[in-house]
């Protein structure tokens, strides 16, 4: 198969070149914004020039140099871990290795070196350093080594996130003598096609390009665009592509060669554009244009490449990288966002499993969000780090306007436009969250609402291998999960007795699936509360204990539930949906409910009498179209059954989740998205489900606090027990009291109201027992055995 069709080359240049340049580049720019929103990306990262020797004579090029020149052939070791813990101590996420070609073909003293040092050859001490800094720093590396064997692309693919070669041209002339690559093997276009192929064949996530004015037409730089075009439609993985344009450096052949203007940069960056569509990262490097940088904003690039603030360029010593702030300054006065992205990109990262080595997955999961862009900010959820704030400013998808308002009409979105309001940044996020507290005080106006309740876990036996959970799986702590434990029908009638004289007006009742348990269990539980306080509201069994309770007992779900309303069940949480997403939930949960089992039960619950919550847990696996996906099932079933009270989203709290314990799972979402999940539910649910709450077990009080300026009207319960989210790792407490929820509530500006489950105002008689409530009692926590359980059964079913 050709690489390219020299009629299609020629025909695209003719189009090209007819057209004004103005025309050419705003076109390329609405592609490009099409594409990629109002973001720009950049890796922060540190340049690590593993060896300046080289088999290769470019004429441009003082990259190389000769052994004299250099103290010692490669850097050493400890060199090599200086250099990348100075960057990640700047926040640097990127260790680029550049390096010379083979340069132990040529000079003695790379031979010696690396006969010294126990290496064959320039690559295998690259691995060998790459090793080391993913071992002994948080950066990922990023190689360009030259040309290598597809078996040494597949070596170095196990200690590097990505990898990469520029093409530079398909045109041979230039290795002929005079030419750019004359006495450079490596420089061969054959050569270098060949080892981009087997990058894709070894499915290594790979940046190419070409450097212009180096004697090439723009005929020709249309072919080696179309070549690499040609390549990624083989195998995918080219993740950018650069325009590099030729600077002069004295001290080389080239050094009296035309550079080429910025005009031609212009149109050759548009070019490309327009060549690869909207999906692909367009680079072109700031630096090599000096002060008229900004102006490639113009063109339809997306990415300004990887930028250091603390090392040089070493290929381009005489060209600076812009300092960060002046990179953002002249992104943010284009009406557009900087971003910053690992070595690998987001949809690389977002497709990991495919693309990236699985020894590298944790390291790469554990500093990305959900959209595989870096990770803003350090906060995790559970976490005591205060919350961050983000100054910028600027807004830069204009898409988002529209969307908003639509969104207040309560018109329902589409999933493409629920991801754009996902993928907002900067200034977009504070839009986002403003039009949602106008809705929130469209719809309940300045109250704020909190329950009264406690929680009872009966069990933390499951069966179950759902790997985020940490409450009934993974590493125990005796101060976080404790030992299996099995409660007694004594215990929880105590606590449910206990919770009214402390002003309660509820009991969440849930527990782990208990092997030992039935149907009948479920209801000896609830009458076990109902008979000790028939007033309390019983708040309990998630959908999956609904649907393990009608299964031991051989009926039907709408039947059981039946059962337990007749019995006192009050209403449902809607827990257990983590995500209604089945490919996620493969992931997570994947012996749990699917998404349409658990929409059932939810449903035969509305329409049995029974209202439900419902929930998110996210920032985990999942990303913005699951989201989207999760949001929707929500809002077509309440339109259908009208059965849920409120919305609650649940931030992934990882510290102690088994999947992020084996490196599985991200450290939860990140603020922003935080802000946007409670904010753009408000959107996407209005007017249905009119309660939007904020769980302060996850997110502490200055975090819900904040979110009540951002679509929030509801902070759920003051708990008294929470044990769920103490066993995953968060240290926000398992008792928030009602003078410190009003407390709250009133310096966030909010008027705070005490209510029952279904949204009630709470009983003057509850309010004043809930603020005079006594010290909590010793909790009893009967040690789980199966022989007991069983007895006890069959003395019950007597």
């Amino acid at each position: 198969m050709e690489l390219f069709s020299v009629a299609e080359s020629e025909e695209l240049l003719r189009s090209f070149e007819v057209r004004p340049l103005g025309g050419l580049i705003e076109d390329a720019a609405k592609l490009c914004r099409a594409g990629f929103g109002g973001s720009i990306t950049y890796s922060r990262k540190v340049f690590i020039p593993l060896t300046h020797l080289c088999r290769d004579t470019c004429a441009y090029c003082t990259f190389t140099k000769i052994p004299k020149q250099v103290s010692s052939p490669y850097l050493l070791p400890e060199d090599v871990l200086a250099i990348a813990r100075a960057g990640e101590k700047a926040g640097c996420r990127e260790a680029l290795f550049t390096l010379g070609d083979k340069p132990e073909l040529r000079y003695e003293a790379a031979r010696k070196f690396l006969d010294e040092h126990g290496f064959a050859t320039t690559v295998d001490y690259l691995e060998h350093v790459c090793a080391l800094v993913l071992r002994e720093t948080s950066l990922l590396p990023h190689v360009n080594a030259g040309i290598m064997t597809e078996s040494e692309i597949a070596r170095l693919r196990k200690v590097s996130v990505s990898q990469g070669i520029m093409l530079e041209t398909v045109s041979e002339r230039l290795c002929a003598r005079g030419g750019a690559h004359f006495g450079s093997p490596d420089k061969d276009p054959r050569v270098r096609i060949e080892m981009i192929e087997a990058a894709g064949r070894q499915r290594v996530p790979f940046t190419s390009g070409i450097l212009i004015g180096i004697g090439e037409t723009r005929l020709e730089r249309i072919q080696s665009l179309l070549a690499l075009k040609t390549i990624h439609q083989r195998h995918g993985h080219i993740q950018e592509i650069i325009v590099q344009n030729f600077r002069a450096k004295s001290d080389t052949r080239f050094a009296t060669h035309r550079e080429p203007n910025l005009d031609d940069l212009l149109w050759t960056a548009s070019a490309a554009r327009l060549i690869f569509g909207s999906e692909m990262n367009i680079q072109v490097p700031p630096n090599l244009s000096y002060g008229d940088f900004p102006r490639l904003l113009e063109a339809g690039i997306n990415d300004w490449g990887g930028i250091s603030p603390v090392t040089a360029d070493h290929v381009n010593p005489e060209a600076p990288w812009p300092d960060l702030a002046k990179l953002e300054t002249a992104t943010a006065a284009a009406g557009l966002s900087l971003e910053q992205r690992l070595a690998v990109y987001p949809n690389y990262v977002r497709n990991a499993s495919d693309w990236i080595d699985s020894v590298l997955v944790p390291s790469v999961l554990r500093t990305v969000d959900s959209e595989g862009f870096a990770r803003d900010d350090n906060w995790s959820p559970g976490s005591l780090s205060s919350i961050p704030s983000d100054l910028r400013s600027i807004r830069s998808d204009r898409r988002i306007d529209l969307i908003l308002a639509r969104a207040k009409t309560g018109t329902r979105l589409s999933e493409n436009e629920i991801r754009v309001l996902f993928a907002a940044r900067a200034g977009d996020v504070d839009a986002i969250c403003i039009a949602a507290d106008e809705v929130r005080a469209g719809t309940s106006g300045d109250t704020v609402r909190y329950v009264v309740n406690r929680n009872i876990n009966y069990t933390n036996v499951c069966t179950y291998q759902c790997r985020f959970c940490a409450f009934a799986k993974g590493k125990t702590h005796d101060e976080l999960r404790g030992k299996p434990y099995d409660l007694s029908l004594e215990e929880v009638a105590r606590r449910a007795r206990e919770a009214w004289e402390r002003g309660a007006t509820e009991v969440c009742m849930q527990g782990g699936i208990n092997p030992y348990y039935t149907g009948q269990t479920y209801l000896d539980l609830l009458r076990a509360v109902k008979e000790q306080v028939p007033e309390i509201h019983v708040h309990a069994f998630s959908p999956l204990e609904i649907a393990q309770g009608a299964s031991t007992l051989e009926i039907s779900v709408r039947h059981f539930l039946g059962m337990l309303r007749d019995a006192g069940l009050g209403s449902l949480p809607g827990t257990a949906a983590e995500i209604l997403d089945d490919r996620v939930r493969e992931v997570i949960c994947p012996d749990k409910l699917s998404t349409d089992e658990w929409l059932d039960v939810i449903a035969a619950a509305h329409e049995t009498g029974l209202p439900t919550t419902s929930t998110i847990m996210f920032g985990h696996v999942e990303g913005s179209a699951s989201w989207a996906r999760h949001l929707l099932h929500l809002r077509d079933l309440q339109e259908r059954t009208g059965g849920f009270t409120e919305f609650v989203p649940l931030p992934f709290v990882h510290m102690e989740a088994p999947m992020s314990l084996r490196g599985q799972a991200r450290m939860g979402p990140t603020w922003r998205e935080v802000r946007l999940m409670h904010a753009v539910a408000r959107l996407v649910l209005h007017p249905l489900i009119a309660n939007i709450q904020a769980s302060w077990v996850k997110l502490g009080e200055d975090g819900v606090s904040e979110l009540l300026h951002g679509g929030v009207n509801d902070l759920g319960g003051t708990l008294m027990n929470e044990s769920i989210s103490r066993a995953a790792g968060t240290l926000h407490g398992q008792e928030l009291a009602p003078q410190q929820m009003e407390n709250l509530i009133e310096r966030a500006r909010r008027q705070p109201q005490q209510r029952t489950t279904l949204y009630q105002p709470a009983s003057t008689e509850r309010r004043a027992v809930s603020f005079d409530a006594p010290i909590l009692s010793e909790l009893v926590l009967t040690p789980f055995n199966g022989k007991r359980k069983m007895k006890e059964d069959i003395q019950l079913q007597h």
